[in-house]
């Protein structure tokens, strides 16, 4: 006769081994994601990686787009908090540096080729910026940071940093070709976003 103890017991390990079959899918499509780009992305190249039934992926993923995005959700969860240097112009320094080695990385082609897709892709821009928009931006935080300090005043529009940064980073990385260099890092921060950031606030 099984206990109760030891139904416990077993009920828990299958959650655990759903569980690490659920990550084991996430990690693959985001794997495939840097290989083959969205369009290139086949649901049963992922089950195959994953040792997972194409079923598996349709019952809790029943389209690409709710599969990529959960993907990309759970890879970008591990990064780290934002950094704190104690001023505006270093936490901006050392963020924009965090950027530059992700752009620069493994993962800076699955992110173009995300931006990419969502042209031809509704319900994958849907889903993306719905992801974006569940985040508090880490501009906000920065910004709110700053003027906590003193270092800003009240006016300042934190989204101009979302507007033009990945912009530049991402023209500059692929389309020129350039590198994300420190240089590149300053003037971005001391000639662009700084001034911006504590010009007189528009009437």
């Amino acid at each position: 006769m099984v206990s109760k103890a030891q139904t416990a017991t077993t009920a828990g390990a299958s959650r655990r081994l759903d569980e690490d079959r659920r990550l084991a899918i996430l990690r693959a499509t985001y794997e495939l994601l840097g290989q083959t780009g969205y369009q290139g992305l086949r649901v049963d190249a992922v089950a195959a990686r994953a040792q997972a039934s194409k079923a598996t992926l349709y019952r809790h993923w029943p389209t690409k787009p709710a599969l990529v995005v959960d993907a990309v959700r759970f890879c970008k969860a591990a990064e780290g908090n934002l950094p704190d240097t104690g001023s505006l112009r270093g936490d901006l320094l050392a963020w924009f540096g965090e950027l530059a080695e992700t752009i620069g990385g493994d993962e800076g082609p699955i992110l173009a080729g995300l931006f990419v897709a969502l042209h031809t892709e509704p319900e994958l821009a849907t889903e993306l910026r719905s992801l974006r928009d569940s985040k508090v931006p880490h501009a906000e935080e920065i910004c709110a940071r700053a003027q906590s300090r003193g270092e800003l005043r009240p006016g300042y529009n934190a989204g101009l940093v979302d507007e033009i940064v990945p912009a530049q980073c991402f023209m500059r990385a692929f389309a020129l070709g350039e590198p994300l260099d420190a240089a590149f890092l300053e003037h971005l921060v001391d000639d662009i976003i700084l001034p911006l950031l504590t010009r007189e606030p528009r009437p």
